[in-house]
């Protein structure tokens, strides 16, 4: 189970579908003493080969944001068990998709508590960043102004 004190899951739900959303997905700024940690996707992938990216993928249609980021965290990073978010913060951006979708990811702040990273196959590296070193990653300017977001915050 997932709690997200101070976030309305289902209002983020209603904001997409207002706005003509047809995808959803939900993704994680996984944070540990003012660093984030960023994934590296293999250069072999279809959808934004070798770019960092934070763990993130899309909402399955029996999903909601919150059990879709836990299955991503799994799927992405071996994390299993429950996850904390940090209360009140979730960011987004708009994107269209790989099959050309109109896509809205909410990105949420989740604590990193000492878990190990286990890595899929779809990327080959991690690392953790700081935020003020976000000029030299390889990540889109909607991911490093969502974590601009989290660091403000």
């Amino acid at each position: 189970m997932t709690s997200a004190p101070g976030i309305d899951v289902l209002q983020l739900h209603n904001d997409a579908e207002r706005d003509g959303i047809t995808k959803l997905a939900s993704g994680a700024i996984v944070h540990a003493e003012g660093e984030v940690l960023i994934l590296r996707r293999c250069a072999e992938d279809d959808f934004m080969a070798g770019i960092e990216e934070l763990p993130s993928g899309g909402v399955e249609p029996s999903e909601n944001l919150l059990t879709a980021l836990q299955r991503e965290l799994t799927e992405e990073i071996g994390w299993t068990g429950a996850l904390t978010l940090d209360p009140g913060f979730v960011a987004h951006f708009d994107y269209i998709s790989g099959s050309s979708r109109k896509t809205r990811q909410y990105t949420f702040a989740v604590p990193h508590q000492g878990q190990p990273i286990v890595l899929s196959r779809e990327h080959t590296a991690y690392r953790w960043l700081h935020p003020t070193d976000l000029p030299d990653s390889d990540l889109t300017p909607e991911t490093a102004q969502a974590i601009r977001a989290w660091a403000a915050s």
